[in-house]
Order: C-alpha cells, then structure tokens, then sequence
C-alpha cells in the first residue's frame, strides 16, 4: 500500500457487492495514509477495482486501463489475479493489488457503503465448480469469517448509523462449510443480536440451500432478516445444469423456493438465469422457461453465456449470439410479465418501510420487509421507519405514500 501515501487518487468500483465493500475499504486506507480522493483529471494514482465476470466486463475493464495509459494505474479486484499476464502484458506499467493486501491493511471486515447502508462480507469463495464460473479461480475456496465477529460487526454498523446491512460472499450458503458451522447457524446469532437493523442476505447456491433448508427457512423467520432470498437457477433444464456442474436439479430448485414461500408466504424470491449455454438445446430454454413459470420470481437477472479461458465450459463450441439474444429476449420478456402481475397486485397494501437511500431531491427509496423498492416523494431522512401505501408501481420499483 505503499503507493497510496499523501497522493491524490481516482477509483473505480465495478462488479459485485463484495467487490465495492473492498472499494469503501480501499478509500479507507488511502485516506488513512494522507490521500485525497479527487476526479480523475486531478489524480495522480488511478485505482481500478476490477470485475472479469463475463466477457463484456473484461472488455470494459481493457477500456478503462487504456483510458488511463498516461496515469500511474492501480488494478485490483478479480481479474489481476485470473488474468495478470494478460494485464501486464497489455499494460506493462500497471501496478497489481491483490485482495488480501487490501485485508491486510483494513481494521473492520464490515463497511458503509452509504450513510444508511452497511455491507459485511461473510468471507471470500465459495465451495462449487461451476463449468463456466472464473470467479471460482479468483476467490478460491470459502473462507468463512466467525459467526462472532460477523455479528459483533453488524452491531458496529448499526451504530454508525445502518439501517440496512448486507450480508455478502461469492455463495453464502456455503458459509461455515470450511468450519463447522452454517449460514442458518449465522442468521439465528444476528436474528438475536442487539442491532437495531435489517439485514438482506446476499446469493445462496441452491446446492449448498439443500443441507440445510428446513433450518435456514426457520432462520428467515427472524424480523431482522428481510423476507428476500436470492436463489440463482442459472436453466431449468437438467441436463444443462449437470453442464453446468451445478449440483441440483430444476425439481430441487422448485422444492427449495416452495419450503421458503410455505414458511413465509410474502417471501421475494430473486433469481439469475444463463441463457446459451453451449448444450442448452432449444427444448433445454423450453425448459428454463417452464422452471419461469412455475417458480414465479419476481426479480430475474439475466445473462447471455459468454466463453471464459480456463473454465471446463471453454472447451465446449459456443453457439451463435443470435441464439443468445433471441432467448434472452424470450426470457426477459416473460420475466417481466411476472414482475408485472406481482407489483399489480401490490397497489394499495401496506408496508412498514425503512428508508436507505436518496438519489434524488425530494425524494427517498425506502425498502419493505420483503426488499421491495419504493420509492417515497417526500423528504426524509435516513434510517426513517414508517408505514407506507403502495399507490403505483413501476417494473422495477413501486410508489408508497406515508401514512
């Protein structure tokens, strides 16, 4: 870190929310050492927190790097440690941080992403293979963070003002796998702990919801864990998923999303599908596309396969992007007619919400115990808890009127 002395620096945060607590960890750091943080004109250190998910990110991040050939560049994130000799040899001036230099250095495993919003990282990797996954390379195998500490920082959080917190990892589900304990385990301690917050609980593997399904159903119970589970099928067809090295069936899938919404009626499911796979056949997407409608999630994230080195998937002959689109279109567009249904039939109920952010003047987005997005044309402050009417709806977020 010694770089990042008394100097003026720009950064840039991209991919997921691991990845941007690291960025808020960084700028600690720096600030810590005497750096400013100033626009990118003024820098004289640029520091890029790096995603490599899929191919257009990686594409991006080339695109940024040579943005800023003529400035003393940092990179860190995942893609120096998968893909370095393509980053120096592109960019031979470019100076590597690793993660765990950045955890080296940091005093708290949990950060404010916002004044309202806190983001604990329950610990790097995870414990599958996916066939098409680099991320897997990038974070290793998990490292689970101590159920005490975790809580002990939730509470440190909620004090500094969060009303929200975040609980994050590459699958949290796999939590406690490396040591003796389990993500039901974790939600039970913080389902008791004194914090005065809600806590939203990040991407489960369903292969890894499986063992302990009836007692983590049991644990989202707690009035401290929003009613959101985020479950990524990736297809619903078996053979693809056998592909894929998932680790569960289409069946499995749907028996986990109904233990959930048995438990807990108003449960929001939110998942993620990988259209293109390259042995997805067109009966393989009819089948993704029945698992749609029979699981009814209400928020769907959507990826078209895209090919990267060194994965088991990288050896199978990709089919062509015209295929991708049209079933990321078909996709899409039954995606959002659940979403549609679901927010319709939201008009007029009434939430206790608690307000987290403002992107706007005279207004504020506040979240529902099921981590709806609504937005409220009022000024109010941070943290501010209320009951709300839904009075319109959006496809991606709702109106509410205090009452």
């Amino acid at each position: 870190m010694h770089e990042l002395v008394h100097r003026r620096f720009h950064i840039e945060s991209y991919g997921c929310t691991y990845n941007h607590a690291d960025t808020q960890k960084l700028i600690t750091i720096a600030t810590r050492q005497g750096c400013v943080q100033v626009l990118p004109d003024e820098a004289e250190v640029i520091i890029i927190n790096s995603c490599t998910v899929v191919a257009a990110t990686e594409r991006t991040m080339l695109r940024r790097l040579r943005a800023f050939q003529d400035k003393e560049v940092i990179i860190t994130g995942c893609m120096p440690v998968v893909q370095k000799e393509l980053i120096l040899e592109m960019f031979p001036r470019t100076r590597i941080l690793m993660p765990d230099e950045i955890y080296a250095s940091h005093p708290w495993k949990g950060v404010m992403l916002s004044p309202a919003v806190g983001v604990m990282q329950v610990g790097p990797g995870c414990m599958g293979a996916c066939t098409y996954c680099i991320t897997r390379a990038a974070r290793g195998r998990m490292k689970s963070i101590p159920v005490k500490t975790i809580v002990t920082e939730i509470e440190r959080l909620a004090r500094a003002g969060a009303a929200e917190v975040q609980l994050t990892g590459q699958d949290l589900s796999a939590y406690g796998m490396d040591c003796g304990t389990d993500l039901a385990v974790l939600l039970e301690a913080i389902g008791e702990c004194v914090a005065d917050v809600r806590v939203r609980v990040g991407m489960m593997n369903p292969a890894t919801v499986l063992p302990i399904l009836d007692r983590l159903v049991d644990a989202f119970r707690s009035e401290k864990i929003f009613s959101f589970a985020h479950l990524p099928v990736q297809a619903g067809s078996d053979s693809v998923l056998q592909d894929m090295n998932r680790g569960y069936s289409a069946a499995e899938y749907c028996m986990i999303v109904d233990a959930f919404r048995r438990a807990i009626p108003d449960i929001r499911i939110s998942t993620d599908f990988i259209v293109g796979f390259p042995t997805e056949t067109d009966a393989d997407f009819e089948a993704t596309l029945s698992l749609l409608r029979t699981a009814c999630p209400t928020k769907v994230n959507i990826t078209r396969f895209s090919v990267r080195e060194g994965t088991p998937a990288a050896k199978f002959r990709d089919l062509p992007d015209r295929v991708k689109k049209d079933r990321s279109r078909a996709l899409t567009v039954a995606a959002a007619a659940i979403s549609d249904r679901h927010n319709e039939a939201l008009i007029g109920k009434e939430f206790d919400v608690v307000v987290t952010e403002q992107k706007k003047t005279g207004s504020v987005i506040a979240r529902s115990p099921g981590y709806e997005n609504i937005v409220i044309q009022q000024e109010l402050p941070l943290g501010f808890r209320c009951r709300v009417m839904i009075t319109r709806h959006h496809r991606h977020y709702l109106i509410g009127r205090p009452l």
